[in-house]
């Protein structure tokens, strides 16, 4: 089959950790490298954010091709301002299948951006659609502390008229399926339940000893978050939650590193209001000694972030699916998440690790006190996650979106 993927607002070979790199960038990589490495031609095209970058990428790295397709500034670009550089990228996506003389058998869009491209491109050149997104604009307004943090009335609209021209709808878990019925009307037999999937080849437990080693992790003990920093992640809620926990147990100061993965830290640069906020909480709660900000690292060295912590939280207030939780599960990590959205599905509440009602910090205060208190709960959790992260191999997930490409195409 010859596959466009199509992920415009975010390029899955950029850094992990910013603004707008995340799980799905991990999604679109892993999927068209799987896919690849079935024999598919699989091309991906993101809207191009650096001049310096070549318009075309060769499958060097994951097995399919990267198309940095001009549409607006070339550089980072505010997301909900994108919509007005649809045409140009569609266009632009057009005429690069044109001179390479592509059909393409089937479209494979991600976000909503992505989704109003393919509907462009089926008018040019027809091919079933297949659609996943990520997240949802009705869900994020629920949680949106933020006036800034609102999706548009645009943004919805355009995801329910997506959920109703698409061919295939990917939905993580149960509750995202029944949240895009419940929320936007969509045909409940377009839907199919697939979850992400994880490297099983890279995210592996590693010796805690060499793991700490490779990070350079000089605390006895590291509570570690993994993502961007964003208000919808509840970093606030772990920083509060935090603060109880070396209330409680005193003789962690000193001893413990509150360890965070994401974000832009250089100290050159302006902050912006969400890093502002939380540095300025860390030092209100009395615990600015004990948190690190070690900003985006590269995939390659999750593993041993992971693998060196005891324990990894996810204290978000929305969250599709998590496959932070997942990757850390693999790698013998005990997690504690909020019980919200695809979380509550990852994480095996007494079993992987902890479900935690969101936005509640000395529930999860006592879960992860508890997990720092007892060894012997840490290991037998994290042993139990490996297991359990086995079932998500991006193989057999991929085997999955194969058998639903050949069932449409």
């Amino acid at each position: 089959m010859n596959i466009a993927m199509l992920s415009v607002h975010t390029c899955p070979l950029a850094a992990l950790g910013g603004k707008e790199t995340g799980g799905m960038n991990v999604y679109v990589r892993e999927l068209s490298r799987q896919l690849a490495e079935r024999g598919h031609r699989v091309d991906i095209f993101t809207r191009s954010q650096d001049p310096a970058v070549p318009h075309e990428v060769p499958g060097l790295e994951i097995g399919a091709y990267v198309h940095h397709v001009p549409a607006g500034p070339e550089a980072p670009y505010n997301k909900h301002r994108l919509f007005d550089y649809l045409p140009e990228f569609a266009h632009g996506v057009q005429a690069i299948a044109e001179q390479n003389h592509v059909h393409y058998d089937i479209y494979h869009s991600h976000y909503w951006l992505s989704g109003w491209v393919a509907r462009e491109l089926q008018n040019c050149q027809p091919a079933p659609m297949v659609q996943m997104f990520h997240t949802l604009g009705a869900l994020k307004n629920q949680v949106a502390r933020r006036e800034y943090d609102h999706e548009t009335e645009r943004r919805i609209q355009i995801e329910r008229e997506i959920m109703q021209f698409s061919n295939r709808i990917v939905a993580a878990t149960p509750r995202d399926c029944q949240q895009m019925i419940d929320l936007y009307d969509a045909p409940p037999d377009k839907i199919v339940i697939i979850p992400p999937g994880v490297d099983a080849n890279l995210f592996h437990p590693i010796p805690r000893s060499d793991a700490r080693e490779a990070v350079d992790s000089k605390e006895d003990h590291t509570v570690l978050f993994v993502g961007r920093i964003d208000p919808i992640k509840g970093i606030d809620v772990w920083f509060k939650a935090m603060s109880l926990v070396v209330e409680e147990n005193p003789w962690l100061r000193g001893r413990l590193c509150i360890c965070l993965v994401g974000g832009d830290v250089d100290d050159d640069a302006v902050p912006d209001a969400e890093m502002a906020r939380l540095q300025a909480l860390k030092e209100e709660l009395g615990i600015g000694d004990l948190v690190t900000f070690l900003g985006k690292r590269t995939q390659e060295s999750l593993p041993y972030f992971y693998a060196s912590a005891d324990v990894v939280v996810m204290p978000s207030l929305y969250e599709s699916f998590g496959m932070v939780a997942l990757e850390a599960m693999a790698c013998g990590t005990p997690v504690v998440a909020s019980d919200v959205g695809g979380l509550s599905f990852v994480v095996r509440d007494g079993e992987t690790g902890f479900l935690v009602p969101e936005n509640d910090p000395e529930t999860l205060a006592a879960c992860l006190g508890k997990l720092l208190r007892d060894p012997k709960l840490r290991a037998r959790l994290g042993a139990r996650g490996v297991e359990v992260a086995k079932k998500y191999a991006w193989t057999r997930i991929a085997d999955q979106i194969e058998t639903l490409y050949e069932s449409i195409v």
